[in-house]
C-alpha cells in the first residue's frame, strides 16, 4: 500500500509523497533487470496540489464505482507513440482492469493506406490507390496541407472509394456504434455506404466547419466497410485525416498520436490541430514529445525554444478542456547518432519539472527511470533497446508499459490516500 514518510509530512501535499518502488508490477524484475531505477517510476508531482490531477481522480473513482461516464486519453509523440505498443499496452489495461468499464477505441488513422507502419492492434485495407501526407516528410507550407490532430492526411481523386477496418491483435475489440470520420472541410460532396451494416445507420450527420460526419449504428458492430462515392464531377478528392471510433459504454478511450520523426514543432505546425481536439476534448493528456527536439548537438539545442514549444501544446490541450490533467513525461536516454551521449535530455527534464511545478501538472521522469545518461547502452545490452540507442525492442516496449501503468496506479493510490486522510 502507498505510505507517506510522516504525518507531518502528508500536510505538505502531493510534492511530499514517498513512492512505493512497486505496485502491481512484479518484483522479479529487479533481479532480472536490476539497473532500472524503479524508485523513480512514479508520476512526481513539484506542486503540493494538482487541481485538474485531483479532479481526474475524482472522476475515475466515480465511474469505477457507479460504471457511468466516459474519459479521453491522449498520449502524443513519436516514432515511439506511432508503433503504438506500449500505449496499447495502457489502452488494454485501461479499457479491461475494471469490470464493466470497456469503453471506447477513440481516434485511429489509416497508416495501412499511407505506406508507413501501422499499428498491430487494428487494420485498414482499401483496392484505392492513396496518395500519402505525413507533417514530418511532407511540410504544410510545402504541400498546402492543413494538418489536423494525428499529423497524417490520404487522399483518393476515385469517384469510388472503399475503406475497410479491422481489431487486430488486440485483447480489447471495443465494438463501434458511432463513427466520427474526419474529411474535407466544407460541404462534402460524398455519398457513403456501409455495406452488409447499412441497415444499422439509422443517422448521419455533418460538420462543414470542422470537418467530419458522424454516422450513428442502432447496434454495435467491430469491423467496418465504408464506400465513398462522389456526388458530382467537380467535387475534390476525397481528404481522409482520421476516424473516431465510439459507442455507448462506460469507460477510458486511450488515444495515441504519433508521426515517425515528429517533434513539438512538426504538431504545431499543423493548423487544424486544436480545432479536432476540441471537437473530442481531453481528460488527461500525456506528452511524451522530445527524443527529436533533443536529437542534436549540445550547442544547436536551445532548452528555450523547448519550453516554448511545449507549452504552447500544453495550452492546446488545456484550451480544449480547462480541467484535463497534463502529465509531461521525460524522453528516455539515447545517443546522438549513435555514437555521442545526448546530454539535452538532461535539459529538457529541467524544463519539463518546470512547467509541471509551474502549471501543477505531474512527471513521469523515464530519463531517470532508465538511469539517466548514458543508460540506454545498458538497456541495449540487455536486449530492450535496438543498436540505434533510440529506440526499444519489442520486449522493451513491452516493459516500458508495464513501468508506466504501474506509475499511473500509484497516482491512483496516492490520490486514494490524500482523500483518505480529509
Amino acid at each position: 500500500m502507498p505510505f507517506l514518510a510522516s504525518s507531518q509530512d502528508s500536510t505538505k501535499g502531493l510534492s511530499a509523497y514517498i513512492y512505493p518502488d512497486f505496485r502491481d508490477l512484479d518484483t522479479s524484475f529487479r533481479t532480472t533487470y536490476p539497473f532500472v531505477h524503479y524508485g523513480v517510476n512514479n508520476f512526481k508531482f513539484y506542486s503540493e496540489k494538482s487541481p485538474n490531477f485531483e479532479l481526474l481522480y475524482q472522476k475515475m473513482e466515480h465511474m469505477i464505482a457507479t460504471k457511468k461516464g466516459k474519459l479521453n486519453f491522449y498520449h502524443i509523440g513519436g516514432s515511439h507513440i506511432q508503433a503504438d505498443i506500449y500505449t496499447h499496452d495502457a489502452r488494454e489495461f485501461l479499457e479491461s482492469n475494471w469490470k464493466g468499464l470497456q469503453g471506447e477505441r477513440g481516434w485511429v488513422f489509416p497508416f495501412d493506406l499511407a505506406r508507413t507502419n501501422n499499428p498491430e492492434n487494428y487494420e485498414f485495407s482499401s483496392p484505392n490507390s492513396w496518395r500519402a501526407h505525413r507533417s514530418v516528410v511532407h511540410k504544410p507550407s510545402q504541400y498546402k496541407v492543413d494538418y489536423g490532430l494525428l499529423g497524417a492526411v490520404i487522399t483518393c481523386p476515385d469517384s469510388v472509394i472503399t475503406i475497410r477496418f479491422k481489431h487486430d491483435r488486440t485483447i480489447v475489440n471495443t465494438p463501434i456504434d458511432h463513427i466520427r470520420i474526419y474529411h474535407n472541410i466544407g460541404e462534402f460532396p460524398y455519398w457513403m455506404h456501409f455495406g452488409p451494416d447499412e441497415l444499422l445507420v439509422w443517422k448521419t450527420t455533418h460538420n462543414p466547419e470542422v470537418g467530419y460526419t458522424d454516422v450513428y449504428l442502432c447496434d454495435p458492430v467491430d469491423t467496418l466497410n465504408i464506400q465513398f462515392q462522389r456526388t458530382g464531377e467537380q467535387a475534390p478528392e476525397l481528404e481522409i485525416y482520421g476516424f473516431l471510433l465510439m459507442n455507448n459504454l462506460p469507460g477510458i478511450s486511450y488515444t495515441s498520436i504519433g508521426i515517425n520523426g515528429a517533434g513539438l514543432y512538426t504538431y504545431l505546425e499543423n493548423d487544424r490541430f486544436e480545432e479536432q481536439l476540441k471537437s473530442y476534448p481531453p481528460d488527461f493528456f500525456a506528452y511524451s514529445v522530445g527524443t527529436n527536439d533533443g536529437n542534436t548537438t549540445y550547442d544547436r539545442f536551445n532548452p528555450d525554444v523547448y519550453k516554448r514549444n511545449l507549452e504552447k501544446m500544453m495550452q492546446m490541450a488545456l484550451s480544449a478542456n480547462p480541467d484535463c490533467a497534463l502529465l509531461l513525461t521525460v524522453p528516455n536516454d539515447s545517443y546522438y547518432h549513435k555514437r555521442y551521449l545526448n546530454k539535452n535530455i538532461a535539459r529538457e527534464r529541467t524544463v519539463i519539472i518546470e512547467l509541471a511545478e509551474q502549471y501543477k501538472m505531474a512527471v513521469w521522469d523515464l530519463y531517470g527511470v532508465m538511469g539517466e545518461l548514458g543508460s540506454s547502452k545498458t538497456w541495449q545490452q540487455n536486449d530492450l533497446m535496438t543498436s540505434d540507442l533510440v529506440h526499444f525492442t519489442r520486449d522493451g516496449y513491452h516493459f516500458k508499459g508495464k513501468l508506466y501503468i504501474d506509475a499511473m496506479l500509484k497516482f491512483m493510490d496516492q490520490l486514494e490516500t490524500k482523500h483518505a486522510e480529509k
